[in-house]
């Protein structure tokens, strides 16, 4: 590896343990209403390549140098990513929850009075079927479990169950916390609330059954939003940064980190965008897919590992 790309990924590294280590600091000013403002104050990975500027983010204050007494997992695989195919998709979509199957997307958006569930067509981006949230509800993660897709809002407290086919609202169900991400596997839903733990919930009786705090070595990994299960793991947006990390659900062990700087290239912001979020696996073909906030764009990727 180039001693440049070396340094870069050392660089990188550090940020990563800086964001593990330093999940909040004095508070900024209140985002506007459109904005998830954090549970705890989140550092913006530097990166030599920063995919987006957050629109709906306020300045945040200089963190403190962190004492580094933590340490990632050192056996742990980093990947970068080649880009596979890109797909139009629509900017005006906040994505919250992304899902793939038979051919079709299913995205979750969020915005208070802009929220919505959709199916889209892949190849053209167009939007096929909708349905909003009614105002007061911030659109979150989404699941589709059997006949059935779930959705979270975010400080409500509230989740919709629908009919696959025609959307139709079948079912209320509230949790404890914050809503962020969900995902499944085949049993039961997955959940994330912006902190470090992920929560397991019958999808019956839409209850938790089990939890997990998420560790990187001996540090938590704070702000799990996205989540998509693949092949037995656990993918997961860390928000507000480029990277993703891959857990074992059984432990919460982080068995994976993936770099996703760079995915949107200046010529494809010419409007507003926000933050990479929205993960999608197609178990079929063994195609993964990413996109963010506000995206044009929505990319079939592959892992690549990058040199430790």
């Amino acid at each position: 590896m180039p001693l440049k790309c070396k340094r870069q990924l050392i660089s990188l590294m550090i940020s990563l343990v800086t964001i593990w280590l330093l999940p909040g600091c004095d508070a900024p000013a209140a985002p506007p209403a459109t904005a998830k403002p954090p549970t705890a104050t989140p550092l913006v990975m530097a990166s030599p390549t920063a995919t987006a500027i957050p629109t709906s983010e306020a300045p945040r204050s200089p963190l403190p140098t962190p004492t580094l007494t933590a340490t990632l997992e050192p056996a742990v695989p980093t990947y970068g990513y080649q880009v596979i195919n890109t797909y139009p998709h629509d900017p005006t979509a906040f994505t919250q929850g992304l899902v793939y199957t038979q051919e079709y997307l299913y995205e979750g958006t969020g915005r208070y009075g802009q929220s919505s569930l959709r199916k889209v067509d892949l190849e053209s981006g167009e939007v096929l079927q909708r349905i909003e949230l009614p105002p007061q509800y911030f659109g979150e993660g989404i699941a589709l479990l059997n006949d059935r897709i779930y959705q979270l809002t975010w400080k409500e407290q509230r989740g919709f169950v629908y009919d696959r086919d025609t959307f139709e609202l079948r079912q209320e169900f509230t949790y404890p916390t914050e809503g962020w991400g969900l995902t499944h596997n085949s049993q039961n839903l997955i959940m994330s609330d912006g902190s470090a733990n992920l929560y397991f919930l019958d999808p019956v009786r839409l209850s938790e059954i089990g939890r997990v705090e998420v560790r990187d070595g001996d540090l938590p990994v704070v702000r799990l939003n996205e989540l998509e299960y693949i092949n037995g793991q656990i993918y997961a947006n860390i928000w507000q940064t480029d990277w993703l990390v891959i857990i074992d659900p059984a432990s919460g062990r982080v068995t994976g980190r993936i770099l996703l700087a760079g995915l949107l290239k200046p010529e494809d912001m010419t409007q507003p965008v926000d933050v990479l979020n929205g993960i999608a696996y197609d178990p079929a073909h063994d195609r993964l897919f990413v996109t963010g906030k506000l995206w044009p764009k929505l990319f079939e990727i592959e892992l690549v590992p990058l040199q430790q």
